[in-house]
């Protein structure tokens, strides 16, 4: 007799299971926790969440949107607040070298 490998009927491909899982979503939890002699050291939490972004989106997860280095909106917003505010600092430099400066005078 020869060895046959047998299929399963059901068998599904990665781009439909990648499909469903983007479709659906997939949480994964974990928590990572270093103690020595009863005092813990380290504590670290891990979620993952894999979704396709409309799904993240319909769950309320959009942190991408507000990250200066994932969204050049986000960005602009970063650059036009800097902006503000070093030309806040510099106007109030101004005024105080401009007090420090003897009045001008008008000679003829």
């Amino acid at each position: 007799m020869a060895n046959q490998i047998a299929q399963s009927t059901n068998s599904s491909s990665l781009a439909d299971i990648l499909e469903r899982v983007l479709d659906k979503g997939v949480v994964i939890a974990g928590d990572i926790k270093v103690n020595l002699a009863d005092v813990e050291l380290l504590n670290i939490k891990i979620r993952l969440v894999i979704c396709s972004v409309d799904k993240a989106m319909e769950m309320g997860i959009n942190w991408w949107q507000s990250d200066p280095l994932l969204s050049t909106d986000a960005r602009n917003k970063a650059l036009e607040k800097e902006n503000a505010e070093l030309k806040s600092r510099l106007s109030e430099l101004e005024k105080q070298v401009a007090a420090l400066l003897p009045p001008k005078s008008s000679s003829n």
